[in-house]
């Protein structure tokens, strides 16, 4: 429940970076969830903003609460994305991708001239990597993608649904999370890991983070890149 309350309360933070006339970046997970609906009460308070979703999951809630929304057909530059993540670190070094969005996370993200993040106090960590890294690959890849990110030393398990079979991603394709543990360098690894061809993307979001708020004992503490 302390954890419900501090999602809500990072959320609600965020709003201070939505004005009228934006085009704004919807993310996926609870707490981005949490700031969508608290995005649609603003909406139907007046405010006029156009929302382009980061997973199908957003783009319905959007829709249903009455968020009008927009493509990149029609935009191709986002004024700001709010957006959870699963870790971030003393640099603002995320983990994304607890829910499976992380490509379409991402690429909103790299439109975006802000992202702030949304999270509970559970999230900040001293060195990423103890929430296990998703990495989305192409099927026909993942035997060859799983030993190549073995040998950098993680243990590697293909994500399952809950029925067990392999997860999908909104854009069809596998998710292996990979548990290294520790990641010391975090830019080190994301340029490894963007070398590897059959990789369609990953949940290291390195630089990307324009501002971190995190909800802790009922106040929400802001934080910028070092």
């Amino acid at each position: 429940m302390a954890n419900d309350q501090e999602k809500t309360e990072a959320a609600r933070a965020s709003l201070q970076y939505v004005h009228d006339g934006q085009i704004v970046g919807l993310g996926s997970g609870s707490t981005a969830t949490i700031a969508i609906r608290l995005l649609a009460e603003k909406v139907r308070d007046g405010l006029k903003i156009r929302g382009i979703p980061t997973s199908i999951a957003s783009r319905d809630l959007a829709a249903e609460l009455g968020i009008p929304l927009a493509t990149f057909e029609q935009y191709q530059q986002i004024d700001v994305t709010i957006d959870g993540a699963d870790e971030f670190d003393p640099r603002l070094n995320l983990i994304k991708g607890g829910g499976g969005a992380m490509l379409r996370e991402k690429i909103v993200a790299s439109a975006s001239k802000k992202m702030v993040v949304v999270t509970d106090s559970s999230k900040q960590v001293a060195t990423l990597g103890k929430f296990p890294l998703p990495v989305e690959v192409i099927g026909f890849a993942e035997p060859l993608v799983a030993k190549r990110i073995t040998d950098l030393g993680a243990r590697v398990v293909r994500r399952l649904d809950a029925a067990g079979k392999p997860y999908l991603t909104d854009e069809g394709h596998h998710i292996l999370d990979c548990h290294f543990g520790k990641i010391d360098d975090p830019p080190a690894l994301n340029a490894k890991l963007c070398d590897l061809p059959g990789i369609v993307e990953h949940g290291l979001f390195v630089g990307m983070a324009s501002v971190v708020l995190m909800a802790k004992a009922g106040a929400v503490e802001e934080f910028r890149p070092r």
